[in-house]
């Protein structure tokens, strides 16, 4: 392998999640400083990379249906067919893979350590880097950015996440929007990441008792419209306010930076909060803040996550756990599933959440 090569045209590859997409945006950005002139796109599934909308170090994007069939397959086939010189695969799925080969000539990829499919994936890879997985060490963000290892140098430091471009709030929004208001985020895709939104309602109750404004965040989902509902009892305009639905990304940029902290779970509009610069309290249950938790926008010091710190925190995140010898577990809850309970997460309580939104944002000023 060339160490020195120079690539004009380079293709990454994230067909994952929403929040994956933005945990690409720093190996985007090492990639768009090693190369200023090369071309840099990135494929995804459809739906998943408004994330990338106004990125400075993307030049394209391309949307492939989630589900191909074999027509969507061979189209897909045609059309990338080695238009790139380098693809760098951030996910370590069969489809992924078989995506970067067609793509480029030259491939760098994450490979599971243990799946049965991987040898013919490190086959096909002129570099490979081996997922830490849900239990390991190494943050998803540091992984990604190892991809471009035998291309930069070892001390160059991971950039940071970058946020969509952002877009003026609707008029109706930013003329109620307050100085020092808390912006929540209940909804969470999956179960067992759900922290209970009866805890959810005595903190935006016990927000409001402290004299803070509280913005419910959320998409028009049903799932979403389920969560917030119960929410919207809790108080009234303005000092409760629901954007639901009514937002796109660069508008949630918008309302993140004027708002003095942020409350929400694993999830990627926490994800998005911490590229912000807003202070973000996360609520973490199972899942591993080593590999997991929100990437800060500013630090002084490296990053230094660990498993199970009860409250910690790096830059504007803080992540919190409960306190148990399980957690976390790095599996999809208790009983393994998406839609599985998970124990830790209801010991995390509103009290506790509160005093750290206390710790972190100041109370605004009573009027006169």
């Amino acid at each position: 392998m060339d160490t020195a090569a120079t690539f004009d045209r380079i293709l990454v590859v994230a067909t994952r999640q929403i929040g994956d997409v933005l945990l690409t945006t720093p190996l985007v950005r090492a990639a768009r400083r090693r190369w200023p002139r090369a071309r840099i796109e990135v494929l995804g599934f459809q739906g998943t990379l408004g994330m990338l909308a106004g990125n400075p170090d993307v030049d394209a994007t391309i949307e492939l249906p989630a589900r191909l069939g074999w027509r969507g397959g061979i189209a897909a086939f045609r059309r990338l067919w080695r238009r790139y010189d380098l693809a760098l695969i951030t996910d370590v799925g069969d489809r992924a893979h078989a995506l970067g080969w067609v793509a480029a000539r030259q491939r760098s990829g994450i490979v599971a350590p243990d799946e049965s499919g991987t040898p013919w994936k490190r086959r096909l890879l002129d570099h490979a880097v081996i997922a830490a997985g849900d239990r390991g060490i190494v943050h998803t963000v540091v992984e990604k950015h190892a991809l471009l290892a035998p291309w930069l140098d070892a001390s160059n430091p991971v950039p940071p996440v970058t946020a969509p471009a952002a877009v003026p709030l609707p008029p109706e929004l930013a003329s109620v929007l307050r100085p020092g208001a808390v912006v929540v985020h209940a909804p969470s895709m999956w179960s067992y990441k759900q922290w209970p939104i009866e805890h959810y309602a005595d903190l935006v109750r016990g927000l409001i008792a402290q004299g803070r404004q509280v913005v419910l965040t959320g998409s028009s989902s049903a799932r979403d419209q389920e969560c917030i509902a119960p929410l919207r009892a809790m108080g009234t305009a303005p000092d409760l306010v629901d954007t639901s639905g009514q937002l796109g990304f660069g508008q949630i940029v918008t309302l993140l930076r004027q708002a003095a902290l942020y409350v929400g779970p694993d999830t990627s509009v926490s994800h998005l909060a911490a590229a912000t610069g807003v202070p973000v309290v996360a609520l973490f249950g199972p899942s591993n803040p080593m590999r997991w938790a929100p990437w800060p926008a500013v630090t002084e010091q490296p990053i230094n996550w660990v498993q199970s710190g009860g409250t910690q925190g790096n830059g504007n995140v803080t992540v919190l756990q409960a306190r148990l010898p399980c957690v976390p577990c790095g599996r999809a809850g208790c009983e393994d599933h998406r839609a599985s309970r998970a124990d830790c997460l209801p010991l995390i309580t509103p009290d506790r959440v509160l005093a750290e939104v206390d710790r972190l944002a100041p109370r605004p000023s009573a009027p006169a």
